[in-house]
């Protein structure tokens, strides 16, 4: 590790939003230090099949790709938020084709340059991809840039544990952040990171859940930093369940794209029956919530395992040209999609509320900012339309790097000295499969009790096993050294807990928040947002 000096900006997260703000920063001179908890592309964007959601077609408007987003959100989005960052989604499109990546072309150049696909919500193809591997595609390029810059230090296989803050430190005056603590992981050892500015980039928190489309690195440590740190967090009920994981015991999280979907795939009941048009008038293009509780339904209703998607009904060409990552992996699974239907299931997916944040990435902790799918920017409302999570990573680190580059210098104060890791009271665990017992119940009991069907009974049982929960957990981590799992069930079962408070504040049914006790929206009153507040 060759930190000689304290860096400018840490940016915590590896993804999309974290790299291409750190390169950003980087190509302005900035000294970086970017940290990855594993590998650099462990990350939920290298697996992201889609695309990006941008207005690039001739036939298309910006109108119409904000008037999709509203619509998917349920009535919360915040208006100005959503205008700004469709409005920039060209803009970013190109200056990821600047730093190098490809893009599926069109067959026909009569209205883009591009093939744009449609997925559900959308009203027009604007969904700009490289195959089905445009997560890849965008995370291999921008890495190949970041390991060779040499305004930029990448520390992998580092875990952030906590945020150190002016109040930590007994600083009298505004809160703000002097640093941060870190664990590095193949040593053990717990290191100490002064930064005048950090950027927490570090996803979202649906390992919460028992199926999930989302890797392991998943687990909220953005959120639960910010929290503990002084930081406002907003709308975590609305976790999004994406409908089509591939159904198989060896399938960990391998997710059926929705341009499956968007391509004429149909879902089929298990004895062939198609049953989407019973839930909507839009069909399997239904926004992802209502396609998520229509499978629910279903499931519970037939007691089947799963249901089937089926796009065989198309030219084995066609499918091994737009999906040949799925294809190729649903082959390895027993499963030809060219000529038979694929089992599928909802499995948690994204989360849509975080960090409450400003537009430029700015929170309520000075020098601390939040980008990517840990923040909470008013974007996404009640529900994501799909493709625009990875357009909010692009504007968002533009944003972010403009607001740092600005303010980047502007404190005379010296920096304080930080305290060491303190390990003089811990000792060895003695017992550490109290923390995998632990992380599966935490699982189990959040899908069962708080997911895509909610009741305020389930929610007061989660609340009260999430309690019991954090008293073993806090006190396990006050006699025992930090290990990577205990870092992560410790963030993990804090951000549980504050889905659950949110989702119990929500007396209506809302897009991703669907409860049999109030079982519609509340029209009655102006709808918002759900905002929690840290105690002082």
């Amino acid at each position: 590790m060759a930190i000689t000096q304290i860096p400018e900006v840490i940016v915590v997260g590896g993804g999309l939003a974290g790299l291409s703000l750190a390169l950003r920063l980087a190509k302005s001179g900035k000294e970086v230090v970017v940290l990855s908890k594993q590998a650099l592309t462990e990350g939920s964007s290298l697996y992201a099949q889609g695309g990006i959601a941008a207005v690039l077609a001739e036939n298309d408007t910006f109108e119409s790709h904000i008037e999709d987003t509203l619509i998917a959100g349920a009535g919360i989005c915040h208006r100005e938020t959503v205008d700004r960052v469709v409005r920039q989604g060209p803009a970013s499109i190109d200056w990821l084709l600047n730093v190098g990546v490809s893009f599926s072309q069109a067959e026909s150049v009569e209205e883009s340059p591009f093939h744009l696909t449609r997925e559900g919500g959308h009203s027009h193809r604007r969904v700009i991809h490289s195959a089905d591997a445009t997560g890849r595609a965008i995370e291999l390029t921008l890495e190949s840039q970041l390991r060779s810059h040499p305004k930029i230090t990448l520390l992998e296989n580092h875990l952030a544990i906590d945020i150190i803050t002016s109040h930590h430190l007994n600083i009298k005056g505004k809160n703000r952040v002097h640093g941060i603590y870190v664990l590095d992981r193949h040593s053990g050892k717990v290191i100490t990171l002064p930064a005048r500015h950090i950027a927490l980039a570090t996803g979202g928190a649906a390992k919460a859940y028992l199926y999930t489309s989302n890797p392991d690195t998943s687990t909220g440590d953005g959120i639960a930093m910010a929290w503990r740190a002084g930081c406002r967090v907003g709308n975590l009920e609305f976790i999004q369940f994406h409908p089509t994981c591939l159904y198989h015991p060896q399938a960990k999280s391998f997710l059926i794209s929705e341009a499956v979907r968007g391509e004429g795939g149909r879902l089929l009941l298990p004895d062939g029956s198609p049953f989407m048009l019973n839930h909507d008038q839009r069909g399997e293009l239904a926004p992802r919530d209502i396609v998520a509780r229509a499978i629910d339904y279903e499931m519970k209703r037939r007691g089947v395992d799963c249901v089937y998607l089926d796009i065989s009904h198309r030219s084995t060409s066609f499918i091994k040209d737009h999906f040949p990552t799925i294809h190729q992996k649903c082959l390895d699974f027993g499963f030809d999609m060219a000529t038979e239907p694929l089992p599928v299931v909802p499995a948690a997916h994204y989360t849509c509320g975080g960090i409450v944040t400003n537009k430029d990435g700015s929170t309520d902790l000075e020098g601390l900012y939040t980008l990517g799918e840990c923040s909470f920017t008013g974007l996404h409302g009640a529900n994501r339309l799909a493709s625009n999570s990875l357009l909010e990573c692009l504007v968002y680190a533009s944003a972010t790097s403009e607001a740092i580059l600005q303010r980047n210098g502007s404190s005379t104060l010296p920096d304080p000295v930080l305290p060491s890791w303190d390990e003089s009271r811990v000792t060895d665990a003695d017992e550490r499969i109290v923390v995998s017992h632990n992380w599966d119940e935490l699982r189990r009991f959040m899908w069962d009790y708080v997911g895509i069907v909610r009741t305020t009974k389930r929610l007061e049982r989660a609340a009260h096993r999430i309690a019991l929960l954090n008293e073993e957990i806090l006190e396990y981590y006050s006699h025992f050294r930090v290990t990577n799992d205990l870092i992560e069930l410790r963030n993990l079962t804090l951000v549980a807990e504050l889905i659950v408070r949110c989702a119990q504040m929500r007396k209506e049914s809302r897009g991703l928040h669907y409860t049999l006790d109030y079982p519609e929206p509340d029209n009655q009153t102006q709808p918002g947002d759900t905002i929690l507040s840290p105690n002082p």
